[in-house]
């Protein structure tokens, strides 16, 4: 289904003149195209006529000075450049038919001036709604009272209803604006035969429904509001047995799921999705340290693909994304099984640390120890009780505290296998590494197991726009294994693939501000980051070493000496052979 008609389905229609015109954008821009065209073949026939080129019938004769050379020079040949560090910038395609080879920017002024229009209509209308979600929140946070009249309070979380449906609305309006402002930025890209993402992406960016999350926070909020008011009351004593039959169905509905030593996949209902606790360790009252793992097994043989999150116990987004993947995969149809471990630390999970709970990195001990120390241990069970049984892995992690990151992946490319799936999982960007020692991913690659890391956004959240991207590339790869019936989907842009990266570090300690935003790029020389001191005091400078985008950056404004800045990707011709970020 082209998007034009997914949008039309998908619009909230009270909300309609509010969405971006995608219809009448596209249309300006063919128009835009069709003159250009026409302007660009009466230049070239009044140049032809000037030199003498035009035959004795009236065409065009091509003679070697009169060709147009397609190599582009000078600033253009920089935006190229620019255009392959910018994760959303377009592709390198042709320009329609060949016609339009570099139509100015006069020719597309129609279109650049109707898609200006069209994304402030879309922000004002999200600066309204948020600001009027906003007040109603704290409105209606602050009419709640615990003594509340049943009529009352029933008005009451009627009111509030409206609000989380509106909340909700906000939030699919902005994804589906973002969505459908890059679709014809992409489009206009092949279109005009220039880099057009390139001058206007950044101006959507620096609008607030594009770079805001507020709407996201104001609908957690508010569901959380919403669970804590609207929770069922408590039945008075002469309702005893209905309450106590109640409690049984409530029971009945959330059967016990098992604890078993060994994840067993033969074991497991075709057709069926299955819950288990899988054991890995014993904590000091000889209690089993366990993990949960859901499985999908489907009605026709096929690949084991695994799925692990919160491997680092404050690295959160992979959770959504596996709790959303198996609401929406049927086992009756699936090809294959399916494997998730939702939370694959989980003593650090329940300290809200990135380590396991003696602040060991899990992710730099594998594949561990069966005599080893206690995270040695775990670890070496994770593999030969879990790990052991996937065809093919993908590690969910986030950055970790205090940093930001883009949606990227880290695989090696020189693999087959982990660079098809590094492509399909529809990242920003893609950093060739060859996995460092110690890392999950590294040792399901010794186990002949293809991995790849996928890095979804920040930790200790969840960021619902990295979610839904990063399940889209989860289910790109389940198509390409045939595991699922449906088609894979093109990204809406390409990413930016880095031969390799690294981290730049403080060497001072001091208030940290990095300037650069993530998934923008720096070229060599660019002032990236500064440090002052507690009074106010510019200490030091840091440029960036070269050309790069930045993948990811620190954020906390403590900066001791030694704490990580920056992390750069570089784009070169080559892959390494062996090629290690540092990263942890």
């Amino acid at each position: 289904m082209k998007f034009e008609q997914q949008l039309a389905l998908k619009i909230i229609p009270s909300w309609a003149v509010f969405y971006l015109n995608y219809k009448k954008l596209k249309a300006v821009l063919y128009t835009d195209f069709e003159r250009a065209s026409q302007d660009q073949d009466q230049n070239r026939n009044y140049a032809h006529a000037a030199a003498g080129a035009l035959g004795p019938n009236g065409t065009i004769e091509e003679t070697a000075d009169s060709s147009t050379s397609d190599a582009p020079t000078g600033k253009y040949q920089q935006a190229q450049l620019h255009r392959h560090l910018q994760p959303y910038e377009c592709s390198q395609r042709q320009p329609l038919n060949g016609r339009v080879q570099s139509a100015s920017d006069a020719h597309f002024e129609a279109f650049r001036s109707l898609f200006l229009a069209e994304v402030e209509k879309v922000n004002k209308r999200y600066v309204e709604q948020e600001s009027e979600s906003r007040e109603r929140l704290q409105e209606l946070k602050a009419q709640w009272k615990p003594s509340m009249a049943e009529p009352t309070a029933e008005a009451w979380k009627a009111d509030f209803a409206k609000l989380l449906r509106k909340l909700e609305n906000l939030s699919d309006f902005t994804q589906l604006n973002i969505t459908a402002c890059r679709k014809i930025l992409k489009k206009a890209d092949k279109v005009a035969g220039q880099p057009m993402t390139l001058s206007l992406w950044p101006r959507v960016t620096n609008l607030r429904f594009a770079k805001s999350e507020s709407d996201e926070t104001l609908l957690h909020e508010a569901r959380a509001v919403w669970r804590k008011r609207a929770a069922v009351s408590a039945l008075p004593a002469s309702d005893a047995a209905v309450g106590s039959s109640l409690e049984s169905k409530m029971r009945r509905l959330t059967p016990v799921v098992p604890t078993v030593s060994e994840l067993d996949l033969a074991s497991f209902p075709v057709g069926e999705v299955s819950r288990v606790w899988v054991a890995l360790a014993e904590d000091g009252l000889g209690l089993p340290i366990r993990v949960p793992v859901i499985i999908a097994k489907g009605s026709v043989e096929g690949p084991v693909v695994g799925i692990t999150a919160a491997l680092h116990g404050n690295e959160l987004n992979g959770i959504p994304l596996i709790h959303r993947l198996f609401d929406e995969v049927s086992p009756a149809k699936l090809h294959g099984t399916l494997v998730a471990v939702p939370v694959a630390n989980s003593p650090g999970f329940l300290l809200s640390q990135r380590g396991y709970n003696d602040g060991t990195d899990l992710n730099r001990v594998m594949p561990g120890k069966p005599n080893g120390s206690s995270p040695q241990v775990y670890a070496y069970n994770l593999m030969h009780r879990i790990i052991r049984h996937f065809e093919y892995l993908l590690d969910m992690h986030t950055a970790s505290r205090g940093r930001v990151n883009s949606l990227y992946v880290r695989a090696n490319l020189l693999d087959s296998r982990t660079a098809r799936m590094a492509r399909l999982q529809n990242p920003q960007i893609i950093v060739h590494n060859t996995s460092p020692d110690g890392s999950l991913r590294g040792a399901a690659m010794q186990r002949g197991i293809p991995a790849i890391t996928v890095e979804i956004g920040d930790p200790s959240r969840f960021q619902k726009r990295f979610v839904k991207n990063a399940l889209i590339g989860v289910t790109n790869i389940l198509s390409q294994l045939r595991m699922i019936p449906d088609e894979a989907n093109t990204p809406e842009y390409e990413p930016v693939v880095c031969t390799r990266s690294f981290w730049i570090f403080a060497k001072s300690g001091g208030i940290l501000t990095v300037h650069p935003d993530v998934s923008t790029w720096v070229r060599a020389g660019d002032l990236i980051a500064t440090i002052h001191s507690v009074f106010g005091d510019l200490e030091e400078e840091y440029f960036a070493p070269q050309d790069g985008v930045i993948i990811g950056k620190h954020v906390d404004p403590v900066c001791q000496s030694g704490n990580r800045i920056l992390h750069l990707g570089v784009v070169e011709s080559e892959l390494p052979a062996v090629v290690d970020d540092g990263h942890m």
